[in-house]
């Protein structure tokens, strides 16, 4: 009696596994002809810089700038915007940003609107970088090179981008 329980045990084990393999199977088989699309987990970063400390808020933002005594870098942009896009690109494969990102500024990249007033002084447009020094100020003196939109850049002002990120450094270190 017990070889008989012993065989129905083994023989029902073989089956669960049989069927459990077949399944895998099927799965895998599914996947290669029709590859689900995997979305990777959004970061802080959105693209503009993987090795970037970035905050999560505004507010966070203004209080690490404050106790750390650095500028907060604060980039307004949306995910499908062609401009944003072409801005990220540029933002991201530039060595010389990325280093003072890292190492010079709180950073913050928005795709939402702040709720501060003085985060859109000239309108509401995207893709728009701001300064605000450890006082909380809004830095109005550091500016693209378009009197429409003044706080935009495009791929081919990177260049002005980077001296405006040395200008807030510099005059930071002398007003405070």
């Amino acid at each position: 009696m017990h070889t008989f329980l012993f065989l129905c045990s083994l023989l029902l084990c073989n089956s669960l596994t049989l069927a459990a393999q077949r399944k895998i199977q099927q799965l895998r088989d599914e996947e290669e002809e029709s590859p689900a699309q995997v979305r990777t987990p959004q970061t802080l970063s959105r693209g503009w810089g993987d090795d970037i400390e970035w905050v999560q808020t505004y507010e966070e933002g203004l209080a690490r700038s404050k106790h750390s005594k650095k500028p907060l870098m604060v980039i307004h942009h949306l995910e499908e915007c062609p401009y944003s896009q072409a801005l990220r690109k540029a933002f991201a494969s530039s060595p010389e940003i990325q280093q003072m990102a890292q190492k010079d500024f709180i950073m913050l990249n928005l795709v939402h609107s702040s709720s501060d007033d003085n985060m859109a002084p000239d309108g509401h447009y995207v893709p728009r970088i701001l300064f605000v020094d450890p006082s909380m100020t809004v830095r109005a003196d550091l500016t693209g090179k378009y009197w429409n939109r003044m706080y935009t850049y495009e791929p081919e002002d990177i260049s002005t981008l980077i001296d405006n990120m040395r200008q807030a450094k510099l005059l930071l270190h002398t007003e405070l």
